[in-house]
């Protein structure tokens, strides 16, 4: 199989993991609004509000991927796996507006002392939402991990933080059961701050990706391994830039000036190789120069 090949397999793979994340969130979503509404559950519509942003973002992995899969042009010969990014930096705006929504309900619900009333009903459902997330969780993250999907990725740990989230509603709700009645307001507050500090995290991460930032301990893994491959003498200069989906790395490494250019070839393949199998899909350019220290 070759590797464009590979490349689309694994991204469509992908992409259902992101798919079963926009299905579940949406049922999600609609099942605490209607029910938290009804019930007078701060928490619990607090946690769907949350989750109607998680709709937002897992649509951008979706749309993001389901581009990717557009074959290079003329006009992007890197490929179209940005546009997920630039999906995720819209859904950011999106949950940090959400969020200070929810957090200023939380104040007006505080100062005039209009406190939650939810009954079992509410309960039930954050328990139920709680352990459908931590389900979801572990089934991306292994995903993930099959196809080496960095999106996907992040995606499962974000399944995982909506499952915690759903346990703090779950304790607000007990706790206005057994009597503290603003329980279920704070854990309200606390949902709002989750969604905005995700949104920012993801502006960051977003925003670090799109002007060509690339984590440092990664580019020195890389280095490491490069300077493992047989043929090769120094590792001179690497470079990194995530589209998405993809690395592009370059690298410059130095080998013996006496090899012929077969021989330095096979040198770049294996690079490439050992890059690929161990970072999951990347593009590889391999710049090779004359080492100046051994001429055997």
């Amino acid at each position: 199989m070759r590797h464009d090949d590979s490349l689309s397999l694994n991204i469509k793979k992908a992409r259902s993991g992101a798919l079963l994340s926009v299905i579940t969130y949406i049922f999600l979503t609609l099942i605490k609004i209607i029910v938290g509404y009804v019930d007078s559950s701060h928490a619990l519509l607090a946690d769907g509000l949350n989750n109607f942003t998680d709709v937002i973002g897992s649509l951008a992995l979706f749309i993001g991927l389901t581009i990717a899969l557009i074959p290079r042009d003329k006009n992007h010969t890197y490929g179209h796996y940005r546009a997920e990014l630039i999906a995720a930096l819209i859904a950011s705006f999106i949950m940090f507006a959400v969020g200070i929504q929810v957090i200023i309900q939380a104040i007006n619900k505080v100062t005039s002392k209009t406190y939650a009333e939810p009954s079992l009903l509410s309960l039930y459902v954050s328990i139920g939402s709680m352990v459908v997330m931590l389900v979801v969780a572990l089934y991306n993250y292994r995903l993930a991990n099959k196809v080496k999907s960095v999106a996907l990725k992040a995606a499962s740990f974000d399944n995982f933080q909506d499952g915690l989230v759903s346990l703090g509603a779950t304790v607000g709700i007990i706790g206005v059961l057994i009597g503290i009645e603003t329980l279920d307001t704070i854990a309200s507050f606390a949902i709002g701050i989750v969604i905005i500090y995700t949104g920012i995290m993801i502006f960051k991460e977003t925003a670090t990706t799109l002007t060509d930032g690339f984590d440092s301990k990664l580019l020195k893994q890389m280095r490491e391994l490069i300077g493992e491959v047989e043929g090769v003498i120094n590792v001179v200069d690497i470079k990194g830039r995530s589209h998405g989906f993809m690395y592009f790395i370059d690298v410059t490494v130095t080998i013996n000036p006496h090899l012929n250019v077969v021989e330095g070839h096979k040198i770049t393949e294996d690079i490439e190789n050992m890059i690929r199998e161990e970072f999951g899909d990347t593009e590889t350019i391999v710049h090779l120069e004359p080492s100046l220290k051994k001429t055997l």
